[in-house]
Order: C-alpha cells, then structure tokens, then sequence
C-alpha cells in the first residue's frame, strides 16, 4: 500500500499531464497472510481468509484522491459488490473512472475451492456467490467497462503444494473466449455487447485507436467460431502455463485465426 501523501502527490502529476492511472486495489495490511475469501468457505476449510474490506478500502481511498485531483483513473480485476457501488456512485459524481473483471470472477465463486482445488487459488480472490452476483450486474449495467484474462502462467510445481503455500494466478489467455461466450449462453448479456467488452471496452479505456473494424483503423482482428468445442489440455494450450481449473473440460468457442496490424500472427 503506497502511503497517501505519496499516492496524492503521483495523481496530482499524472492529472497534470493527462495520464491515466491504473489501480488494482487491495490493502496490504488486510490481505498480506490471507490465500482466499474471508467467508464461510474458507473458515470450514481452515485457510486465512482475505476480506472484501481489503478491496473495498483501498478502493474508497483511490477514489478519494482521484475526486481531489481529477485524474483519470482505471481499477483492474475487482471482486466485490461493494467495489462496483463505489465506481458507479464516483461515475455519476462525474469522475473519469472505469473499471474491468477478470471472467474467472463472473463464473466462479469462492465455494468451488472446497476441494483445496490450487488451480483456484487467484489474487484477488474468488468472492461470495453474493459478489460474483453483483459483478455480474455491473458487467450489465456498463459500470464494469471490461473483461480481462488476468493471465497469470505459472510452472506446474507453483501449484504442486498445499493451497495456501502455492503461487496465485490463472493461465487465462486461451480460455477467455469460450468463457466469455458462457455469459451469453446465460443470457446474461448479447453477443455484441461480450465482444464490445472484449475488444472496444479495453481500447477505449487505454486511449487507443483499436477495437473496431471500421475504415483507417489498424487491423488488429481475431477471429472465431462460437460453436466449436475444445478441451482444455496439454495439446491444445500454447501457453507454457497450465494452471487452469478448466484442465480437461470441453470448451465452445475456439479462436481460429489472429490479425495484428493486418499481419496474420496465428492461425490453427
């Protein structure tokens, strides 16, 4: 946690300047020994528990320094209901926030760890039913302008330990589309409007010229199908990172060709 004087005195110079300040909020303090979710889940299971005031908190106070000085702001992977409240009342006080999720936080929740599952064990955490419910509502309502991958590769043996002792992290590039396309198939939000998430949402939070296919804008273009089905192993990953808790599940949605910069850069 960055002491607030400090905090104060780096958004009065990115104001100055026009930058844009990327936050991922969680306070230290509250969350340093902690490896999931402080709730029911991880009292039963024995793990110390992270609270959603550990977000929340830190959320307050960037947001605070955020309306004094009037910078523009962004905060990354957020896992509370209450974190969402707080963006969309800065919003309609006028303040140039946004903010993303990763989809692991729209699917799942801190009750699938039960089985001291590793591959789960994510910062921040996986929250209350109650949370990913609140979330899920942001993502409808645009208070949540993004969906990441929060893709985090690691080495198998980063996971091969006890639950609290392994490195947190998802490998999520390669399954972000086959679980974005689930928030469709729950009619949860349109086709256009994932994509929008996946593509526009993100350009338009970094300042960028992208994320559309409309004329003289660069070709940076992926290309899918919505109905073919894959499953989640050791050959159909390219990423040296395997640490998914989707290994082994049969996927809809597969990526089938890459353009960056109208240069093809993958294709199956």
């Amino acid at each position: 946690m960055v002491d607030s004087l400090a905090l104060l005195r780096c958004l009065e110079y990115a104001a100055t300047f026009d930058l844009l300040v990327i936050f991922q909020a969680q306070d230290a303090g509250l969350s340093r020994k902690g490896c999931m979710h402080d709730g029911a889940s991880s009292a039963r299971m024995g793990l110390e528990g992270i609270p959603e005031a550990a977000e929340t908190i830190e959320v307050s106070r960037c947001l605070l320094l955020i309306e004094q000085t009037g910078v523009r702001a962004h905060f990354g992977q957020l896992s509370c209901e209450r974190s969402i409240q707080l963006i969309d009342a800065a919003r309609k006080r006028g303040l140039q926030v946004t903010a993303d999720v990763a989809i692991h936080h729209l699917l799942l929740c801190d009750e699938d760890v039960n089985g001291f599952d590793s591959s789960l064990h994510v910062q921040p955490p996986l929250r209350s039913p109650l949370d990913r419910a609140g979330l899920r509502q942001g993502l409808v309502t645009d208070t949540l302008s993004a969906i990441c991958s929060d893709h985090q590769p690691l080495d198998v043996i980063a996971k091969q330990a006890p639950f609290s002792e392994t490195e947190p992290g998802i490998s999520g590039l390669e399954t972000l589309l086959p679980l974005s396309l689930k928030l469709v198939e729950q009619k949860l939000i349109e086709l256009p409007q994932l994509i929008e998430k996946l593509t526009l949402g993100p350009a338009k939070i970094l300042g960028l010229d992208s994320g559309t296919l409309q004329s003289g804008v660069q070709a940076d273009v992926c290309i899918f199908d919505p109905e073919a089905t894959w499953t989640v192993n050791d050959q159909s990953l390219l990423s040296m990172g395997k640490n998914t808790p989707y290994y082994g599940h049969t996927l809809k949605g597969r990526v089938d060709c890459t353009l960056l910069g109208g240069r093809i850069v993958f294709k199956r």
